[in-house]
């Protein structure tokens, strides 16, 4: 029979049991994951860096860029480092209930607010090529930061509604949660009080945001494959399908396990750790590398950068 005593009151801890995988593995795992998450700072803070230098990219679609990678910098370092810790350290496994409070906010956060912002830009791609003429009109500073903070707060709110219901339940041990961050189906499952309403909860409200964000999100692009086939040159359709290639592939990247984890009915956790992998420690490398390689503006502009580095080093 489980113990029924509130963990607040006397379990000041929560022990991430990670995902399963053999022991002798830890070692090459922490360092992959090391270089991944290297790779995914770095790459993430060059895009913030050449968008501020370069005044050819000060443009919506860029800002919001800049504000993606920011988002994705962040969003790794949310879990990656105390995966790190737990893959070296069996002190590192342990979390403490505040933390594990912290980190589902920061999560649910960060993901959310991405997003909406996939959302944003998809509707700053259809302004650009449905409207071009009057784009610089309709997407002017003002709006493009009146957008990007709407995001920031709604994703706020969003992950506070998660962190509330998820937290206010009282909690029993075993205090090991089946996954290697705290995020709320593992952690429900530790409550000593019926969970089926707030899971009810959880699951409509990540569901009416992940599927209205994505509905918009194929509107947008029906309408923009419309004005496409408008444009008389190929050229000129060959340009317009390369700006939203790159957008549609972080899409796919970031909804597809996104639904398989949080919408689907049942939960398994060997796979759905698997999975969060995906988009915790490689959808945040992705992004900077798709809009590097696919981009000719960015790449231009890290020449730009990287001339000046070198010129200034010869001085």
């Amino acid at each position: 029979m489980r113990n029924h005593t509130p963990v607040t009151d006397l379990m000041t801890t929560f022990i991430l049991m990670g995902f399963p995988h053999a022991p002798a593995l830890d070692t090459p795992l922490f360092g992959i994951f090391l270089v991944i998450y290297l790779l995914t700072v770095v790459g993430n803070l060059l895009i913030l860096l050449v968008i501020s230098m370069d005044s050819h990219l000060h443009t919506p679609m860029y800002y919001f860029l800049a504000n993606l990678s920011f988002i994705d910098m962040w969003f790794s370092t949310v879990t990656v480092p105390k995966m790190l810790m737990s893959l070296v350290s069996p002190g590192g496994k342990t979390i403490s209930f505040h933390s594990c409070m912290a980190q589902l906010y920061s999560f649910h956060f960060l993901g959310s607010t991405e997003c909406f912002l996939y959302t944003v830009m998809s509707y700053d791609r259809y302004l650009a090529i449905s409207y071009p003429l009057r784009y610089s009109s309709m997407m002017s500073g003002r709006r493009c930061a009146l957008l990007a903070t709407t995001t920031w707060l709604t994703g706020s709110l969003h992950s506070a509604v998660q962190t509330i219901l998820t937290f206010r339940l009282p909690y029993c041990g075993p205090q090991q949660i089946q996954h290697y961050i705290c995020d709320a189906p593992p952690i429900l499952k530790l409550a000593c009080a019926d969970t089926s309403a707030i899971e009810m909860v959880i699951f409509f409200n990540i569901g009416v945001v992940a599927s209205s964000c994505f509905l918009l999100i194929v509107l947008s692009y029906v309408s923009i494959v419309c004005s496409i086939f408008k444009i008389r040159t190929s050229e000129g359709r060959h340009r317009a399908f390369q700006t939203c290639t790159s957008h549609c592939i972080v899409v796919l990247c970031f909804f597809g396990p996104g639904v398989f984890i949080y919408l689907r009915p049942g939960s398994k956790n060997a796979v759905d750790g698997v999975v969060t992998i995906f988009y915790t420690v490689l959808t945040p490398l992705l992004n900077p590398v798709v809009y590097t390689l696919r981009n000719k503006e960015v790449k231009k502009a890290l020449l730009k950068l990287k001339d000046k580095v070198t010129y200034s080093q010869s001085k």
